[in-house]
């Protein structure tokens, strides 16, 4: 059997090596129109901030020591420029020799990745300006950053690789601005969670700007400006932009395979495309996601990996292996923080009519009597119903990534806040509390299913007549005097039930305190009490301060 691959990096040098070890037999013809294979795409950014001190660490093979293990037809600076699936066979060009041509083959995979978004700007095409998708930008923007005086740095887009860019460019000591669109940063996470990320690189002295749309870049004599839709003109010696990527469906399209409805390549469960004998991986397809039951695309290396084992097991021994989709499930360290995200959040959860209710949550990262404790701001999206996990998302400075594996394992296995209730974690001092911080957010959900504690979000705090709710921070006087929520009576905890009288029946009562407990142990309170109409405020004031800042 005759298999080409398009394609040298995550998808593509996977199925390749999962080929072989499959069928020592197979002709196996690998083309990457780059001149590298089986780079670590993620490492790109900490390579250029320094933090990966040594090139050739972000290679996991070279072409040459790739083929020779894997007996492979490693082709690189070969870019596939057409594929004609009706006499199965692609056309190359050698970039390299300039050389041109044709190679069949009985079974094809496309593993293309995406590609940079780059809008048709004016002044886009700079000497200054660069996107980041492979080693040879990597290059050129390690090269400029570190030999042109770079003082100042302007990225535009705030999503993961945004901000990571972001980070190592300020590890240079680089004066750096980011520059996004929407109203947050890392738009997979709901609004709450991006507030806390905004806050520390504010504190970093890092320039934000949100909700704001760059016009158009200019360039007098050595100084290159960005300027921005609101007016405010940015200096910058460098700009990155990284506005997002698409799916590169060029040759698909071209070869007349079926595109999907997102612009990403469709394949079936077993991977393969529109045509039996052409299968596709990685940052390129489309599948199934079953909690908005709407195809999706994943811009992950983990995804990527494991559909190129099922791709090649389906190759060689025939379409039995299913992939059955991503949960999304994706980490980034932003200076001092974790953020993570796995399943949907609430923006896409509501585009998608999906119903959801919501809890936020604030624990420690381990027991707080621990030196070392940090907390950790946890948000889950969840079925009012069934109490089914379809989101969460998870902030913090430790122990962020066991926390986000362990609610991606429940998504997956279309799994509860019941669940989250029931799981064991490894626990001792240094590591945990004897009640996980997902544990918490499982009791907090099961109270509000279960009517043992109705919330409001931080959002609907404006909203409230204030003739008809009275507002209780049942914090300590010191806490409250030191920022509360404008309007709010301040009635401790310990002191209410002797204090009882103070508040009235006949109306809506919101209590809050700093991080949700208390104010949960004062709902309690309330209605054993008599009071009906109460309501407590899911992440407390933590969470209303930073969204509101």
């Amino acid at each position: 059997m005759k298999i080409l691959i398009i394609g040298g990096v995550a998808g593509g040098a996977s199925t390749a090596a999962r080929l072989r070890r499959l069928d020592e037999s197979a002709d196996i013809i690998l083309f990457e129109k780059g001149p590298h294979i089986s780079y670590a795409n993620c490492g790109l950014p900490y390579y250029i901030g320094g933090i990966i001190e040594k090139r050739e660490k972000l290679f996991l093979q070279t072409p040459e020591s790739f083929g020779t293990r894997f007996k492979l037809d490693v082709r690189v600076n070969s870019e596939v420029m057409s594929v004609d699936p009706a006499a199965k066979s692609v056309f190359v060009t050698n970039h390299k020799t300039g050389t041109t041509y044709t190679e069949t083959y009985d079974k094809l995979v496309l593993s293309p990745g995406a590609e940079p978004v780059r809008p048709p700007l004016p002044g886009i095409d700079d000497k200054a300006i660069f996107t980041l998708r492979n080693v040879q930008d990597t290059d050129k923007i390690k090269d400029f950053a570190t030999t042109k005086n770079v003082k100042t740095a302007v990225v535009v887009g705030a999503g993961f690789i945004g901000l990571e860019m972001a980070e190592n460019l300020h590890h240079l000591g680089i004066k750096v601005s980011i520059v996004e669109m929407l109203d947050q940063v890392m738009a997979p996470i709901d609004f709450p969670m991006a507030a806390i990320v905004h806050r520390h690189i504010r504190e970093k002295g890092v320039g934000l700007y949100l909700s704001e749309a760059v016009t158009h870049f200019e360039r007098k004599d050595v100084h290159l400006t960005v300027n921005l839709k609101s007016g405010k003109v940015l200096p910058a010696d460098l700009v990155i932009l990284s506005i997002g990527v698409r799916p590169d469906n060029k040759l698909a399209k071209a070869a007349g395979l079926k595109i999907g409805e997102t612009n990403g390549i469709w394949v079936n469960e077993f991977l393969q495309t529109s045509n039996a004998d052409i299968y596709a991986v990685g940052d390129a397809i489309e599948f199934h996601n079953d909690i908005l039951n709407r195809p999706v695309i994943t811009y992950l290396a983990g995804p990527a990996n494991k559909q190129a084992r099922i791709c090649a097991n389906n190759i060689i021994g025939g379409n039995k292996d299913v992939y059955k989709g991503s949960v999304n499930t994706a980490i980034a360290k932003v200076f001092d923080l974790t953020a993570a995200v796995t399943g949907s959040n609430a923006v896409m959860l509501q585009r998608n009519n999906v119903p959801f209710q919501t809890s936020i949550t604030h624990s420690g990262s381990h027991a707080g009597y621990y030196p070392g404790a940090v907390q950790m701001s946890m948000k889950i999206n969840f079925a009012p119903d069934t109490g089914r996990l379809l989101g969460a998302q998870v902030v913090g400075a430790d122990g962020v990534d066991k926390r986000i594996d362990l609610l991606a394992m429940v998504i997956t296995n279309k799994g509860t806040i019941y669940d989250l209730m029931e799981i064991e974690h490894a626990y001792a001092p240094p590591f945990s509390s004897a009640k996980d911080p997902v544990n918490m957010a499982g009791f907090v959900a099961d109270n509000i299913l279960s009517g043992k504690m109705t919330t409001i979000q931080w959002n609907d705090i404006a909203a409230l007549e204030p003739d008809s709710v009275f507002l209780v921070d049942v914090r300590l006087p010191s806490e409250h005097k030191s920022g509360h929520i404008p309007g709010s009576v301040n009635i401790p905890v310990d002191e209410l039930r002797n204090r009882l009288s103070e508040l009235p029946k006949d109306k809506k009562i919101v209590i809050y305190c700093q991080i949700g407990l208390r104010g949960y142990l004062a709902h309690r309170i309330l209605r054993q009490s008599g009071f009906d109409n109460v309501v407590n405020l899911s992440g407390g004031f933590k969470t209303w301060d930073v969204v509101t800042a």
